[in-house]
């Protein structure tokens, strides 16, 4: 599930009349770098969360599906009410019927280091042991990211918040495997998927992987910038 709902408002003024999933990194919209990652991943169902700007987006995913064929494209609509990470993912889960699945952010994207990140995260993935695995990248090597941190990550995996006021090493890149019953206990309405994350880190189910490769994050124009400039020194070569 591609998430693509959000407003955008710290890529304004790019997002005032696009919706942020539109805007182009390297000359490609940030939705279709998802896109591209996922089928490149093996991935022939995708569901797309749809709000701000939805008719562009949902005209989009219909050129996609032309363009991909294979893949089984399927719209959420979230149109008449703006819904946080965790009511929007629970909103979805009846399209997959009780299985587990990945959630990928629309604004992330990654340079591969060794291997495919997606590929690890298959074959690291244990249900009987995890609510949620997510893909971590350390974040001194992060493009577009000066935040202080996300979580801790023992030797096994195992993650624990950032203290207050403290420095962790790892970053979320904004994409996850998680099970549908992380959402069994989540509240009505809007909420974040904080919530649930915390309720698994307290009963010991919430894993990561560590990104071996560079993580772009792209939430404001001047990290649209950042992104655009290393991806073309990476171009050039040494």
């Amino acid at each position: 599930m591609i998430l693509a709902a959000g407003l955008g408002t710290r890529m304004a003024p790019l997002t005032l009349e696009t919706p942020k999933p539109l805007i182009k990194l390297a000359g490609k919209p940030l939705i279709d770098h998802a896109i591209d990652r996922l089928v490149a991943g093996g991935v022939d169902f995708i569901v797309v969360n749809v709000h701000y700007r939805a008719d562009q987006l949902i005209e989009h995913i219909n050129k996609k599906r032309t363009e991909l064929p294979k893949v089984k494209f399927v719209i959420s609509d979230e149109t008449e009410e703006l819904l946080d990470t965790g009511a929007g993912l629970r909103k979805a889960l009846p399209l997959f019927e009780g299985e587990a699945f990945l959630t990928y952010n629309s604004d992330s994207l990654w340079i591969e280091g060794m291997g495919s990140s997606l590929a690890r995260m298959h074959a690291r993935w244990n249900p009987e042991t995890m609510d949620a695995l997510m893909l971590l990248a350390p974040c001194a090597t992060a493009i577009g990211y000066d935040g202080r941190g996300d979580f801790d990550m023992d030797a096994w995996g195992r993650l624990k918040r950032r203290p207050e006021m403290n420095i962790a090493p790892f970053v979320w890149t904004g994409v996850q495997i998680v099970q549908s019953n992380l959402f069994q206990d989540a509240p009505h309405g809007r909420f974040s998927i904080n919530r649930q994350w915390d309720r698994s880190m307290t009963a010991g189910r919430l894993w990561g992987v560590r990104l071996d490769g560079v993580w772009i994050h792209v939430g404001t124009p001047l990290a649209l910038e950042e992104a655009e400039e290393f991806l073309r020194d990476l171009a050039r070569g040494p």
